[in-house]
Order: structure tokens, then C-alpha cells, then sequence
């Protein structure tokens, strides 16, 4: 019989305004914590998380951070835990922050925590980091042997965040029930180094569940900058249950042509997210979903505000040379697309974007949704 795997944090906290409470949870895990976060993020998270440290008698040393984990960044991480002496490292603010400091702790041999500011990605409670180059194409995701010491995400923060960084988180989670369960159907393994646990595909579709209950009320409280239940359940189904969901459930063709847009630059200022959930529609056609659960997937999404079409991530039909770039790049030996439960070629994929273009638009159209607007990407 096949080995089956759940990986996961060692502790999750979740709650408002629990930003206060890092230091605490630091305690105990080391004495001298590095804290990597931009300058914007700081200034957001500085007064409330320095009071925090002083309770817990910890003090506040921080270094910046750029915009991508690439491998430069997180050389210079680990130069920066071995000179100054740290125990463990915390990365807070975005997705590449975190997963800067979860390899730049791993190299170290140091403990390491994620502090997520917005619920803006699954990224925070894994063993794995994905690394971009300087100009944010995708490189490699690099595995640790143990999820992060402690995740800790304060709804308050992601509540006063953009709107547009939960509409990318539920983008990354809504294509964690769609990649775990063809990965479920399928022979491949999950990241966590096995075949999926009953417990990762349930969390997966936990998080599916709780989205289409909660994420149009969620974002309705986010622009009111209030917490409400539905914004405490869409944070826990983006961070927690996404997490360990594609982690110990499988990710598949929605990621992997993910990776490969990530080459285009035509699509360059999207969002994490947005690019998933182009991936997790172009999964559903390349399957052969039931029409009608894609069409209620491109109505969802769309209501959402995330991108269903090439339009929405920069491309046309006629873009064919990228096109074809996306799919080999999706089907690179080692790609999680071949966790899907049959063969796909390049030329697999790129029907099924040129397809799932058309479809997507023809349902707005049927369903009295907006029509798709270009994006330009910034050079």
C-alpha cells in the first residue's frame, strides 16, 4: 500500500488584533527573533507588535525585505541570522517575505514563524518555499522537513489590507479542491512526500465549502474594514485549511500553469492568486468538468473578482508563441500538472486555455456578467 503524509504548522493562531500577541508566542521558540518585513508593512505592524515584544521581554530587531524570495534574498537572510545571532526568524507581510524567511531559517538551522498580514495565500503554513528570479519568474519551490513553529494571522490587519489581497487568497484556495481531488483520482504524490491523507482532501474541500459560503460577505466586510464570522471563516479557508489542504492534498494543473504564466510577462502584476485561478479554470476544461460546475465556477470567480480569461492575464488568443511557452513550461518533468489522473501534453494545455477563454467569456455573456477587461501589464 502506498504511504500517505499530512503535514502542518505546529501552532496556528488566529483572531483580532492578535498581532499584539507575537512576542508572546516568540517566547517559545527563541530569545532573539529576526523580523523580515518591507517598509510598508512595518509601518503598519511596528507599534502594535513593539509593544507585544516588550511584554514578552524580546527585542524588536527587523530587516527589510524586496518583492520577491529570490535566492540572493534569502542568501543575505541567512548571513544576516548567523552575524546577528538569532534563534529564530519570522517573516511578516506578504507571501515572498514568508517564504524568504521560512528558506533563509531552514538553511540557517534555526526556527521559523509566518506572520501573514493580508490572507492574501495558502503560502504561510507550509514546508516549502517557492522561489522567483529578480524579475518574478518562477524558479524552483524548495522543501523543508518540518511546516513552520508557529503562523500567526490577525484579521484586524487583514480587514484594513486592499481588497484585492483576499480576492488573491481565495483565488490560491479555490483551486485546492480542484487540484486535490485529481490528485485523489490520479497515481502522483503530494508535497508533503506522499500519497494524500483522507484529512488533506477533506481540508480541501473544507476550504472549497467555506468560500462559497463565505467570500462575497468576507470582502463586504473587508471594504467596511470590519471582522465579521464570514471574514474569520474565508481567512481560516485561504491560511489554514488551503494550506494544509494542496500540502497534504495535492496540487496539480492549476499551479503548474500558474508556474508557467509566470514566464509571460504579459501578465506580469497579477496577483499569486489571479494567475491560480486562470489555472484552476483551465484545469476544469482540460479534465472535462460537467459544464454546468464550470459554468457556476466562472460565474463564482467572476462575482469574485478574479480572472477567468486570457484577456484578464494580459494575453489574446493570437499570442501563440506564449501561449506554447505557458504550456511546456507547465509540463516540465517534476510538474505537479502530472498529478493529474491522465497524460497532458503541452499541446493539451494549450487547447484547453484557448478554450477555456472562449467558454468563460460565452458565461459571462449568459449569465449577465461583466465582460472581460485587458490587462496591461507594467514594463
Amino acid at each position: 500500500m502506498p504511504t500517505t503524509v499530512l503535514s502542518s504548522p505546529a501552532h496556528y493562531v488566529q483572531g483580532k488584533n492578535v498581532i499584539a500577541e507575537l512576542g508572546t508566542h516568540l517566547k517559545n521558540l527563541g530569545s532573539t527573533p529576526l523580523l523580515v518585513a518591507d517598509d510598508i508593512v512595518w509601518g503598519i505592524v511596528e507599534d502594535a507588535l513593539g509593544k507585544g515584544f516588550a511584554d514578552a521581554g524580546l527585542a524588536v530587531v527587523r530587516v527589510g525585505f524586496g518583492r520577491f524570495a529570490t535566492p540572493g534574498a534569502v542568501d543575505g537572510l541567512v548571513e544576516t541570522i548567523t552575524s546577528g545571532g538569532h534563534d529564530v526568524i519570522v517573516g511578516v507581510g506578504g507571501g515572498s517575505a514568508i517564504d524568504a524567511a521560512k528558506a533563509a531559517g531552514h538553511l540557517a538551522g534555526v526556527r521559523w514563524a509566518s506572520v501573514p498580514t493580508a490572507a492574501s495565500s495558502d503560502a504561510p503554513t507550509s514546508a516549502l518555499s517557492v522561489i522567483y528570479t529578480e524579475e518574478g519568474e518562477f524558479i524552483e519551490y524548495r522543501f523543508f522537513p518540518h511546516n513552520p513553529d508557529l503562523v500567526l494571522i490577525d484579521t484586524q490587519l487583514v480587514a484594513n489590507a486592499p481588497v484585492a489581497f483576499l480576492v488573491g487568497g481565495i483565488g490560491d484556495a479555490l483551486a485546492t479542491w480542484v487540484e486535490a481531488r485529481a490528485t485523489a483520482r490520479g497515481t502522483g504524490s503530494t508535497m508533503a512526500g506522499g500519497r494524500p491523507t483522507h484529512a488533506g482532501t477533506a481540508l480541501a474541500q473544507l476550504s472549497w465549502d467555506l468560500l462559497h459560503e463565505n467570500a462575497l460577505a468576507a470582502l463586504d466586510a473587508v471594504r467596511a474594514k470590519v471582522v465579521t464570522p464570514a471574514l474569520e471563516a474565508v481567512v481560516e479557508a485561504n491560511t489554514l485549511l488551503s494550506g494544509l489542504g494542496f500540502e497534504s492534498g495535492g496540487l496539480a494543473a492549476a499551479h503548474a500553469i500558474h508556474n508557467g504564466l509566470t514566464a509571460a510577462p504579459q501578465t506580469h502584476g497579477l496577483s499569486h492568486g489571479q494567475k491560480v485561478n486562470f489555472g484552476t479554470t483551465t484545469q476544469l476544461v482540460l479534465e472535462g468538468a460537467d459544464a454546468e460546475e464550470l459554468a457556476d465556477f466562472v460565474e463564482f470567480s467572476t462575482r469574485v473578482g478574479l480572472p477567468n480569461t486570457l484577456a484578464e492575464i494580459g494575453l489574446t488568443a493570437e499570442n501563440t508563441a506564449e501561449l506554447r511557452a505557458v504550456a511546456e513550461a507547465a509540463c516540465v518533468e517534476g510538474e505537479t500538472i502530472h498529478n493529474m489522473p491522465f497524460p497532458v501534453t503541452p499541446e493539451a494545455v494549450v487547447d484547453a486555455m484557448l478554450a477555456t477563454d472562449r467558454i468563460a467569456t460565452r458565461v459571462r455573456v449568459e449569465r449577465s456578467l461583466p465582460a472581460p477587461q485587458m490587462h496591461h501589464a507594467k514594463h
